[in-house]
């Protein structure tokens, strides 16, 4: 066939622009700084799910798209991812807290008699609407017998007694029947019931 009934080819030259449907797709550098908040949020799932001993870090890294060897990166091994996502945990409880205080002194929350119950039915709404959170905690406790843990989980819990004894002026006597209370709420959560005593319809069921 001669050169001017050649059909022109379809290769496009070495060099040449590609359109725009042809072109790759860049993949986005992801900063360290955001992957390291991205595995810890995905490991208070899991951590949540599994606790320290039972949860592989291989799970955490395949839940935010990563190899395993990036994640010891940015943490030296799984009790540090274990104790920054306990950080988070701690950390969101602080924070809704100083918002439930907030809310107090604005104004916002009227059918509260003091700061400490706006605190204290935020943090109820906190174990309802956010049960990673809940069984953290119970994940942290449960890891006291780390020495390394026990020492940053009870650094962070006499935090959050001091910052609710700012948030609300109690006195030490209001301070320890809330916290009280609110390790009860905890147990609650767990459990899916509303009430402990002994006379309540639950325990009568599970005893009948």
């Amino acid at each position: 066939m001669s050169a001017r009934g050649a059909i022109p080819s379809q290769r496009t030259a070495p060099g040449a622009a590609l359109g725009d449907d042809e072109a790759p797709r860049a993949r986005r550098r992801v900063p360290a700084a955001e992957r390291r908040e991205e595995l810890i949020a995905a490991a208070v799932h899991e951590f949540a799910q599994g606790g320290l001993h039972g949860t592989p870090v291989e799970r955490i890294a395949r839940r935010v798209g990563v190899a395993q060897p990036y994640v010891f990166s940015l943490f030296s091994n799984k009790r540090e991812l274990f104790l920054a996502a306990i950080d988070r945990s701690f950390q969101r409880v602080a924070d809704t807290f100083r918002a439930a205080a907030e809310d107090y002194r604005e104004g916002r929350a009227a059918d509260c008699e003091d700061a400490l119950e706006a605190m204290g039915r935020a943090y109820k709404r906190l174990l309802i609407d956010d049960r990673d959170y809940l069984m953290l905690q119970h994940q942290s406790y449960a890891a006291c017998d780390d020495e390394v843990v026990r020492v940053r989980v009870r650094h962070r819990y006499a935090q959050l007694l001091d910052l609710a004894q700012e948030l609300s002026a109690a006195d030490p006597e209001q301070l320890d029947d809330f916290f009280r209370h609110g390790m009860a709420l905890n147990v609650t959560a767990a459990l899916g019931v509303e009430d402990l005593s002994i006379g309540c319809d639950w325990v009568q069921d599970e005893l009948n």
